[in-house]
């Protein structure tokens, strides 16, 4: 490739990846699992995902599931998916497919086909503090204390497995969309089920120079048409404690390495699906909150105290009813509005909602995640998860000492403005579509 396009790419942060990819004879439906961070408040998920996988070669023995990281011997995990990523490698279960960005389309039961692009960024171009002017940014609050334990992980890994996304806002979809209609041009590389109703996925490599081009030229009109100013080119749609570490990793070597070395070092580089925030397969769904470990009497009698002691004007009241369908009725005559956020929740023996009047926060998830950081303070038996689909809110809500809270989705076209207005947005304030729907761990690309 010309060192000019590699420079013009480089100016746009990214980087035509060497892309690693199981040998013909692995069965990709047992390679591919979930992200790591889905399902961690149910472990019958990744049970079910070690019997599928059994002992075939599979990207499960390259990740550490999020529902696992409590556990006391993590030195050995890690250990232990180190020496497999060596072991893949050494033993050509991983080929390489040379330079090359992947087109891909990911079918579901939930969505239409979502189109998306694998290709690297550069690290020296992302910054996730709030604020940042950087050309990739966080979307969401990064919490510091979570990136060490993913450090951790990546430090002594030879190989990187993406299910970062990042998103781009193009209207006029000129970058990903025409690929569609080079696809049978392209080298069919993958087109698999996924596991566990994950749907379909099929993959394209792109190593033609004609094609590069027209990508390199559509980033650049993408990111220079409004001009050189407050440039935002990606926005972090899924993984963003991922690429945190990735990036607080490359901060930890870089240091320890020459000019020379800097400027190609593989761990300065992140590979990652790239998607259009226009795209009819990018659904914004909301990520709801499950509190464990309180009673439910105790943590509104906190919610009480913690509106009460406020000095920004917020109130509180709470509303409980009889049964679902009351709640479902009441709550069409109470939606959220600039001065008043309704947050409805579900206990083992109580419906309510939860209604803030004059809320600082702009977002329902702002004023929720607010309280629920200072009950987490308050209380250290207290855990908060993340979950998504309300059906399983609505389980783990109805369990003993639980409580489960609803949260409205965001809408997907407001995600650049109001990134680039405000910053960064309450953490785990979107999900790209349901768990099942999230990215599969599938390519690989080495970082030492």
């Amino acid at each position: 490739m010309d060192n000019t396009i590699i420079n013009r790419f480089a100016n746009l942060g990214i980087h035509i990846p060497e892309i690693l990819l199981p040998a013909e004879d692995i069965d990709m439906t047992k390679w591919s699992v979930v992200a790591c961070d889905q399902y961690t408040s149910e472990l019958n998920y990744w049970n079910e995902v070690e019997r599928i996988v059994g002992d075939n070669p599979s990207t499960l023995r390259l990740i550490y599931p999020e529902i696992f990281l409590e556990e006391e011997d993590q030195e050995s995990r890690i250990k232990t998916i180190n020496n497999k990523m060596k072991e893949y490698l050494e033993s050509h279960i991983l080929d390489s497919q040379g330079q090359c960005f992947i087109y891909l389309e990911r079918e579901t039961s939930c969505t239409n086909v979502r189109k998306g692009l694998i290709l690297a960024v550069d690290l020296e171009k992302y910054d996730y503090h709030k604020g940042s002017k950087s050309l990739i940014r966080a979307t969401e609050g990064t919490v510091l204390e979570r990136i060490p334990p993913r450090v951790k992980i990546r430090e002594n890994a030879s190989i990187e497995l993406p299910h970062i996304m990042l998103l781009i806002d193009d209207c006029n979809k000129t970058v990903i969309e025409p690929l569609a209609d080079k696809k049978e041009r392209l080298d069919k590389i993958y087109d698999f089920d996924l596991m566990l109703n994950g749907g379909h996925i099929r993959g394209y490599r792109i190593n033609d120079d004609d094609t590069i081009i027209s990508i390199l030229e559509a980033f650049e009109q993408l990111a220079y048409s409004k001009g050189n100013d407050d440039v935002l080119l990606f926005a972090v749609g899924d993984g963003n404690h991922s690429l945190a570490s990735a990036k607080a990793h490359w901060e930890n070597i870089k240091s320890t390495l020459t000019l020379d070395e800097i400027a190609c070092h593989p761990a300065r580089f992140a590979l990652v699906e790239v998607c259009n925030v226009h795209d009819e397969g990018i659904v914004f769904e909301p990520i709801h909150r499950v509190v464990f470990g309180i009673d439910y009497s105790i943590l509104m009698s906190y919610m009480q105290e913690y509106f009460e002691e406020l000095s920004d004007g917020s109130k509180l009241e709470i509303i409980e009813f009889t049964d679902t369908s009351s709640m479902e009725d009441n709550l069409k005559s109470m939606k959220s509005s600039p001065g008043t956020h309704v947050i409805p929740f579900v206990t083992s023996n109580t419906y309510g909602a939860v209604l803030v009047k004059n809320p600082v926060h702009n977002l329902e998830v702002g004023t929720l995640q607010s309280f629920l950081d200072s009950l987490t303070s308050r209380y250290a038996g207290v855990k908060v998860d993340y979950i998504h689909g309300e059906d399983v809110v609505m389980r783990l809500g109805r369990m003993e000492n639980n409580i489960g809270f609803f949260l409205p989705s965001m809408n997907k076209h407001d995600l650049f403005k109001t990134v680039k207005m405000e910053g960064a947005l309450p953490r785990k304030t979107f999900s790209m579509g349901e768990a099942n729907e999230k990215r599969y761990y599938l390519e690989c690309r080495r970082i030492r």
